[in-house]
This record gives C-alpha cells, sequence and structure tokens, in this order.
C-alpha cells in the first residue's frame, strides 16, 4: 500500500484503501480536521464544556458510518442497512456534515478539505460510501436536534449571589457564567444530566473545607507561593485546551497500538461521548451548588465562621478563574472520564503514553505517563496549583467523570458478540 500525502489545509494521512481492508487513519484525520474546525470557530465556541458536544456529534456519526460496514461494534442510533462503496468516503462524509452543521461558517472550508481528501484517496463523490456517511450523519444531527444545547433565545445572564460561600463572577473579568445552559443538555449516554450528580462541598465550618482552603491559598497563590517549581510546571502544564489534549493521546494511541478501523471509530466515539456528558455532568453539579471560588473564599475568608481559615484580601491565584462555580471540576471530570473509558477499552491501567500541552507557559510541552490513573490525579493536582479549585472540587470532579465513563463504557457501543470480557474494570 503505498502512503500518500496531499495538502488539504491540513497534512493529513491518506491511503489506497478498499471496503474493509481501510485502515483507522481515516479516523483520527479527520478528528484532526474536527478539533482544528472547533478550535478555530469564528464566533469561538463559549468557554466550558460546549465544545465536547460539536465533537462528540462528530465522533458518533464516524463510529456509525464504520459500523455499518466493519459490524464489530454496535452503533450509537441506529444501523445503516446494505452498506456499500468505501468506508474513507464513509467517514469522510459523516465527519464533514456533522461539522458543516455544527459551524456553517465553514462550510466551503470544510467542503475543500471534504473534496481534496476523497481525490486524494482515488475516491469519487458519487461512491456509495458517501451515502452512508451522509446518513450517518444525518441521524446523529437528528437525534441532538433539540438537545437543549445553543438555546435561542438565550438565557439571562446567571451571577450566582453575594452570600458568604455562593459563586459570584470572579476578576479580572467578573464575567456571568459562561454556557449556563450546558448542564440541562441531553446527555449523550446517560439517562440525565444529574444522574451522577456530587455530593455537597464540605461545610465551611468543617475541618475539611479548611484543610483545602489552606492548601489552594498556601500551593496556588499567584505571588509567595508554596509551590515547587515542578509543582508550578504542571500547573501550567494542564492549564490547556482538554479537548485538544486528549483527541491528541486518542490518535497517538490509536497509532502506537495499530488499532484497525472500528476499534479506532470506537475508541474515539468512546471518549468523547463520555468527555461531553462528563462535562454536562459537571454543569449540572456547578449550576446546583453554586459554590464559590478560592479566590472568593480567600478573600472572604474572615468571614465564613471558620477560625482555621484566615483570609487574605488581595490574594490572586496562579492563573485567571474561570467564569464558573467551583464544585466540581470540569477539567478532573473530563480527564476522570477520558482516562476511565481508556482504561476499559484497553483492559488496563498500566500503559506508557505521552500528552503534549498547548499552553506557550509550560517549560516542558510533553510528559509521559505509565499510568492512566497517573494523568488523572495529575489533573487534580494542577487545578489546585493553579488556585482556582478546592481539592474536594477536583476529586469530585475525577470521580464524576469515572462514574460516566463506567456507565458510557457498559451500555454503548459494545461488540455485537458481547462476551462481557472487555468490560472488566482492570486497575493492573
Amino acid at each position: 500500500m503505498k502512503d500518500l500525502r496531499k495538502t488539504i489545509g491540513l497534512n493529513v494521512s491518506v491511503c489506497l484503501c478498499l471496503a474493509l481492508t481501510a485502515r483507522a487513519d481515516v479516523v483520527s484525520d479527520w478528528n484532526t480536521i474536527a478539533i482544528q474546525a472547533i478550535t478555530t470557530s469564528v464566533p469561538p465556541r463559549p468557554p466550558g464544556g460546549s465544545s465536547f458536544l460539536d465533537i462528540a456529534m462528530v465522533q458518533l456519526a464516524v463510529h456509525n458510518a464504520v459500523a455499518a460496514f466493519d459490524g464489530q461494534f454496535r452503533p450509537y442510533y441506529r444501523a445503516i442497512p446494505g452498506a456499500a462503496g468505501s468506508p474513507v468516503a464513509a467517514v469522510a462524509k459523516a465527519a464533514h456534515d456533522v461539522l458543516v452543521n455544527r459551524f456553517p461558517a465553514q462550510t466551503a472550508s470544510l467542503g475543500t478539505i471534504y473534496s481534496n481528501y476523497l481525490a486524494a484517496n482515488l475516491l469519487s463523490p458519487n461512491d456509495p460510501g458517501v451515502a452512508v456517511g451522509r446518513q450517518a450523519a444525518a441521524d446523529i444531527i437528528a437525534l441532538r436536534a433539540n438537545d437543549g444545547s445553543f438555546p435561542s433565545p438565550e438565557p439571562p445572564p446567571f451571577i450566582g449571589g453575594t452570600g458568604i460561600g455562593v459563586w459570584r463572577p470572579t476578576p479580572p473579568a467578573f464575567a456571568p457564567m459562561a454556557t449556563p445552559w450546558l448542564g440541562k443538555v441531553k446527555p449523550f449516554a446517560l439517562n440525565h444530566p444529574a444522574q451522577f450528580l456530587a455530593k455537597p462541598p464540605p461545610a465551611l465550618n468543617s475541618g475539611l473545607y479548611a484543610r483545602d482552603y489552606n492548601e489552594v491559598k498556601d500551593l496556588g497563590s499567584l505571588t509567595n507561593s508554596k509551590r515547587t517549581s515542578q509543582q508550578t510546571e504542571v500547573a501550567y502544564f494542564w492549564a490547556a485546551n482538554h479537548l485538544v489534549i486528549w483527541n491528541q493521546v486518542l490518535r497517538e494511541l490509536a497509532s502506537a497500538q495499530s488499532l484497525n478501523l472500528g476499534k479506532s471509530a470506537r475508541l474515539f466515539a468512546l471518549v468523547n461521548m463520555a468527555m461531553a456528558d462528563a462535562a454536562i455532568t459537571s454543569w449540572n453539579t456547578k449550576s446546583h451548588y453554586v459554590s464559590w471560588r478560592p479566590i472568593t473564599a480567600i478573600q472572604n475568608g474572615d468571614n465564613d465562621s471558620n477560625p482555621k481559615t484566615v483570609g487574605d484580601p488581595v490574594w490572586q491565584p496562579l492563573i485567571v478563574t474561570p467564569p464558573y462555580p467551583d464544585h466540581s471540576s470540569g477539567a478532573s471530570n473530563v480527564t476522570g472520564a477520558a482516562t476511565r473509558i481508556l482504561r476499559h477499552f484497553f483492559g488496563r491501567n498500566e500503559m506508557t503514553f505521552s500528552v503534549t500541552t498547548n499552553n506557550m507557559m509550560a517549560v516542558q510541552k510533553t510528559r509521559t505517563y505509565r499510568h492512566f490513573s497517573d494523568a488523572a490525579q495529575e489533573v487534580v493536582d494542577a487545578r489546585v496549583y493553579e488556585g482556582i479549585h478546592f481539592r474536594f472540587a477536583d476529586a469530585d470532579g475525577r470521580s464524576q467523570g469515572e462514574s460516566v465513563a463506567k456507565w458510557t463504557f457498559k451500555h454503548f457501543l459494545r461488540p455485537v458478540k458481547d462476551d462481557g470480557d472487555d468490560d472488566e474494570d482492570d486497575d493492573r
């Protein structure tokens, strides 16, 4: 098989493929294209978890298109009978159509990328696989048409309250809560957004609250912090776009593990579906408890009725606090979901893999881990070092994400011949 390269706005690997001999590269190629479309959208997606909805839809459409040919795994929504032609054409069309639906302003550029991709693979726009991809995309688009995302008209801005312990907009922007509707969006796998609602944050007068308060005050401060240089590096490394980070990990793992087309499509769909539901779960919890961020808590520490939390009215975190409540952590949620799906998918926790940050402040751009759980724990720690979360919000976020992943893996995209062998929670 001759490896071809063609510039299509991105450099993507292409191959000459027929029917079920298609390599998994097409899944990674269109994941790369999708991530670029999402992260360069104009206007940009709002901060928060809404971009996870976009990529989940793309990867579920891709999975359904592949499942129509491959037959290893159950489709997400419904089967597409009589699949014929090239699965490469089907994947390209499925991803393209979902992206155009989500980002209509990019219709022309995505159309050019799609046409060039087919040409690079010596595929005709009339290949029967195109119809399969078109149907896969149409099914997912229809299924998510009234899911509660991006409501119109937009709800009034949510600014929390001024009570002790209650979230309110934080400096420097003092912006209202980003994507306040996200916690009510219809999940992809869960039965409802509050299915894995976190337990409440600890009482302000408790010893646990005082412990976590003083930890983030000491380790997360912009100035006069007790952080080590290594902890500061970890903080900056993970102050990045987790959508980009984890999808890059997926592409590298799919290549390193030589996954075939069906398994690759399933992996991308499972992880991104779980991360989307983890984001929804986190926002549902944030909106339920509306708990204040460390910057507000520490600046008002003398007013919380806890003698062990000494206030500092000028305290600032290492990085700017995002515009939404503290409990539970969204980054820990989506990371917990991603790493737990990976543990289930590969049947073990131990696996060497690398993560690359897109934060220019990080000196070390790539970090290598030997266990999926190591990365999940490091994100928990990083949000404390950054000064933007209490540890209890991070730990509960990770737990939520892992619960979402377990549910997702158990109930969706199962093998057609399901004997339960890949449903083990293997902590090796």
